[in-house]
């Protein structure tokens, strides 16, 4: 069975067709896990990127989309999503009972559980951006705007700040190819 016939990536590719947008899911020959390793298997830009991550703000989960090229500064979203409380990451079983994906591949759209979302403003230098597509081994492209419409982010520059500029390429590094 190939991967887009799976059934968490047939979500998101049926939550692109209700959108309006085309079934543009693509499955990669590489493993998209990590940022660094999606651009590197898009050839794309890092900061292209979207990360789609998981917190629990007290006992309500939210979904933070963050640039590759960014982290995220997880003490701003109570403020950014107008909530109140402790932020933590759950547990990937909670990410999964949540969010029906498995991490590495938590798509921002086609969840099983709406969820708060708020998005990196930083994703406007961009025209296209990547996100999992619920295998990480599965992307798809889409537009700034048409992100923001189909999740319903909240849209901040607050949540995030770049990265050191470190080259992943550089031998060494961690992230860097095998």
């Amino acid at each position: 069975m190939s991967l887009l016939e799976r059934e968490t990536v047939i979500r998101v590719r049926s939550a692109l067709v209700d959108a309006g947008l085309e079934d543009s899911v693509i499955q990669l020959s590489k493993t998209a896990r990590s940022a660094a390793d999606a651009a590197s298997a898009i050839g794309c830009e890092l900061g292209a990127i979207v990360k789609s991550l998981v917190f629990r703000i007290d006992r309500c989960f939210v979904m933070a989309l963050v640039a590759g090229d960014h982290r995220c500064l997880e003490s701003t979203l109570p403020a950014a999503l107008c909530l109140e409380g402790k932020v933590c990451r759950p547990r990937a079983s909670e990410v999964k009972a949540i969010t029906g994906f498995t991490i590495g591949g938590v798509a921002p759209i086609g969840m099983t559980e709406r969820v708060p979302i708020v998005m990196d403003r930083s994703f406007g230098r961009f025209d296209t951006l990547y996100a999992a597509a619920g295998h990480p081994h599965c992307v798809f492209p889409i537009a700034f705007n048409d992100l923001q419409r189909m999740t319903g982010a909240i849209v901040t520059f607050n949540i995030s700040e770049p990265l050191a500029e470190v080259s992943v390429d550089r031998p060494g590094h961690p992230e860097a190819p095998q």
